[in-house]
């Protein structure tokens, strides 16, 4: 089996290139959905970000409402330094909890396919030290101009409003450019989807040969 972290910047279209892989057979599982799942109500980490954030982050049914969670991790306007502190906060208390579950999900695939490529979308794979978890690492990129466009399309939001909530959410992840330099493979999702298709399928066979060199 091959594991392969799949990352990038906000809204550079990590669960497209992701689907892509799958429809090439690719095992995928997503960071964000384990995170959804472990902040459940009754999970421990939902009882420790409560605990440490309030119960002001809540819907009115006692689930976690994501909007307010990143307001108060990322504050809208705290110095950076408590911003970072804040943010630094809530990873230390999700990032162990979900890098434990794509673990234990990894070894099933393993057990299940020896020659499977499984796949962990995250966008913090880097930033959670979690790459040496892995034998590929895949970048998605696109242009700033396309990622806010993205991101108020997806969020309902003006482009101004979702220019200023890019740039905040970047703001604590690692620039762009270092995130590259670690990568094995780099997909440029600027283009049209044919084209990004087209770089999916070039890696999956580097990939797919080098699932196919460990199992033999």
């Amino acid at each position: 089996m091959l594991k392969v972290g799949l990352t990038g910047g906000i809204a550079s279209g990590k669960s497209v290139v992701g689907e892509m892989f799958v429809a090439l057979g690719a095992h995928l599982v997503q960071a964000d959905r384990i995170a959804r799942t472990l902040m459940q109500p009754g999970q421990a980490v939902y009882n420790e970000v409560v605990r440490r954030f309030g119960r002001e982050i809540l819907n009115p049914d006692g689930s976690v409402n994501r909007t307010k969670l990143a307001d108060a991790a990322f504050g809208s306007t705290p110095s950076a330094d408590d911003k970072s502190s804040r943010v630094e906060e809530l990873n230390r208390i999700v990032h162990p909890a979900v890098i434990r579950s794509q673990d234990e999900w990894m070894e099933k695939i393993g057990r299940q396919d020896s020659h499977a490529i499984a796949i962990v979308e995250a966008a913090l794979i880097l930033e959670a030290d979690a790459a040496k978890r892995f034998e590929r690492l895949i970048v998605v990129t696109c242009s700033d101009e396309q990622r806010v466009a993205r991101f108020a399309a997806r969020q309902k939001l003006d482009l101004e409003a979702a220019r200023k909530e890019v740039e905040r959410r970047m703001a604590a992840q690692l620039p762009e450019a270092e995130k590259i330099e670690a990568a094995d493979y780099v997909i440029d999702n600027s283009g049209s989807l044919d084209q990004t298709r087209e770089q999916v399928h070039r890696i999956w066979e580097k990939l797919h040969a080098d699932a196919s060199g460990k199992s033999t």
